[in-house]
């Protein structure tokens, strides 16, 4: 178990290479393996956090109209059109045919503020990895996906399409954000804005019955954000990968830190009741409002540490049965598919 010296928002100094520090294209790509025994259609396990009243505003990917046509033998009466029969005199049902998918749009977080980590992993690197396995799990499902990448400096975006090339692109993105980041990286002062940003631009992609999947540590999450989350789960399936870092709820008794936002820094005493106080009162605000909007938004909540392999946790998350920690995440599989 790694215990550095921090900087608040800034990487351990640790050996160049580290995958916990900084993922790549390949280590998302070998997660399509492992992306199994959990799903995000309504049908869900009990232990599932998305079983119950969550289950019931899964929309799973509908139903289209087909036609109209005459009762057979065998048809079910909940079919019935009435309207028409009354209108003929003669029974007739209305035949509906499953759509053929139900697009999904990723939303994954790799500002500077995702570069912490206290334990395993950095929080960026959390979001990526859970990122790979929720867009690898919903192309096994036959549906369309895609995404959006927030860094500090911009938004880039993943058009949601059914093939292994649209998913391969999006992770391609999110890899090169994610080795973007760096502990030397200036401060972006509107950064914490970008969040709404990201928000706004999913909110004119989506339309109806998507599902909406947000990966972040919600930095510079407000009123906006809330406004924002609220109307992209008024017609579609929201669900929240809260991604943190035990640091922020779990503080040592004594030692010192340094605290810092690439500019000033800080050092703080530990021992002393007030710090202590203070930031772990800074640390579960956050929290405590996400918490908050759930009930309000009826949206999902899954929270991630970064302080521990991401994988078995979704796993559990979702009812799948308790999977071994420590499980390997293998990094040797070659990038297949094509990424034009």
């Amino acid at each position: 178990m790694r215990k550095p010296s921090l900087s608040a928002g800034q990487a351990p100094q640790l050996a160049g290479g580290d995958p916990r520090v900084h993922t790549t294209l390949q280590h998302l790509v070998a997660l399509e393996g492992r992306a199994r025994r959990f799903d995000f259609l309504p049908r869900q396990p009990v232990g599932s956090v998305l079983s119950g009243r969550r289950a019931s505003r899964l929309r799973g990917r509908g139903l289209e109209f087909e036609e109209i046509r005459a009762y057979l033998p065998g048809d079910d009466p909940r079919s019935m059109d009435w309207r028409v029969t009354a209108r003929t005199g003669s029974p007739h049902v209305r035949v509906t045919r499953e759509e053929r998918d139900r697009p999904a749009l990723i939303v994954v977080d790799q500002r500077q503020a995702m570069f912490f980590g206290t334990r395993l992993n950095m929080k960026s690197v959390s979001a990526a990895e859970l990122a790979a396995l929720t867009a690898w799990r919903i192309l096994a499902a036959g549906d369309r996906v895609g995404g959006l990448v927030l860094s500090d400096s911009g938004i880039e975006d993943q058009r949601p399409a059914r093939s292994r090339g649209a998913v391969l692109r999006l992770l391609s993105l999110i890899a090169q954000r994610n080795a973007a980041l760096s502990a030397e990286a200036p401060v972006v002062d509107d950064a914490p804005g970008m969040l709404n940003l990201a928000l706004e631009q999913a909110a004119r992609i989506v339309k109806h019955d998507w599902l909406v999947v947000i990966l972040s540590d919600f930095d510079g999450a407000d009123d906006e954000t809330f406004h924002a989350l609220s109307r992209l789960s008024r017609n579609n399936d929201l669900v929240l990968g809260l991604v943190f870092d035990p640091m922020a709820h779990e503080l040592p008794a004594e030692g010192r830190l340094v605290v810092g936002n690439g500019r000033l820094q800080v050092e703080l005493d530990l021992s002393a009741r007030k710090v202590q106080q203070n930031l772990a009162e800074t640390g579960g605000k956050r929290l405590r409002r996400l918490l908050a909007w759930q009930e309000r938004l009826d949206a999902a909540i899954l929270p991630i540490t970064a302080a521990e392999e991401t994988l078995p946790q979704v796993l559990r998350l979702f009812g799948s049965g308790r999977a071994p920690r420590g499980l390997s995440l293998p990094d040797d599989a070659m990038v297949k598919g094509d990424m034009s």
